[in-house]
């Protein structure tokens, strides 16, 4: 049976055999993935129609032997993504830390410009909005991206912005204007707030976290134990 190398997306393990052994052959039918994976046509015509409706392969109807219309399976660009995730990071820490041998500046650079390509794309979409609002659409983009946020409302119309996970960690971790750039980036799309960061998995918390308060107010004195539990490791 082929190995599967997709493990951070969730699909079944049927799935993820099915997925890889159409990718294997480029195109194949129900059949032929079937033969491949050691389990019968039904079984993999349900996985293919799950794969499909989830985005992760395409497919086209073929005139078969008998002159009936055959399915033939070919995977799509987000099940490309699947494959070359890990290797994607990789790579671009790579690229980066030449680029930081050849000129430690242009890193800089490079991280000032997404900054300015996320500040103008969020504008866009936080542009008139009351403070509430622009804070649930932060939250709601920044989830989206892979850093499963989340909101709460503390006293005084404060807000804390929570980060369980860092979707750009193997970058963050070793290139520090990548955070810097991702703070000026929430002041930037806020500039009715104060937004500070209280917790850094950088420097070893568990999140990283931001307070976020209305300008002109005066800075919440936080819990000390809700502290605690973002910041001790």
């Amino acid at each position: 049976m082929d190995s599967v190398p997709v493990d951070s997306v969730e699909l079944s393990p049927a799935q993820r055999h099915v997925l890889v052994a159409v990718k294997r052959r480029g195109e194949a039918s129900a059949d032929a993935v079937a033969e491949a994976v050691g389990t019968t046509p039904s079984a993999v015509r349900q996985h293919l129609a799950a794969l499909k409706s989830g985005g992760f392969v395409a497919s086209r109807q073929e005139r078969g032997r008998s002159g009936r219309p055959v399915d033939l399976y070919h995977g799509t660009e987000l099940g490309e993504s699947l494959f070359a995730g890990r290797l994607a990071v990789d790579l671009s820490v790579e690229l980066l830390g030449h680029l930081q041998d050849e000129d430690p500046e242009l890193v800089s650079r490079v991280f000032e410009r997404r900054r300015r390509r996320r500040v103008e794309q969020c504008q866009d979409q936080l542009t008139g909005k009351t403070l509430d609002e622009k804070v649930a659409g932060l939250d709601e983009l920044l989830d989206s991206e892979g850093y499963m946020a989340g909101v709460d409302k503390l006293p005084g119309d404060s807000y804390r912005l929570t980060l369980h996970s860092c979707a750009i960690w193997a970058v963050a971790s070793r290139f520090g204007p990548a955070c810097a750039t991702e703070l000026e980036f929430m002041q930037e799309v806020l500039p009715e707030a104060e937004v500070t960061r209280v917790a850094h998995k950088v420097a070893g918390a568990y999140v990283c976290a931001f307070e976020i308060r209305p300008r002109g107010t005066n800075p919440r004195s936080s819990h000390p134990q809700a502290l605690r539990d973002l910041t001790s490791t």
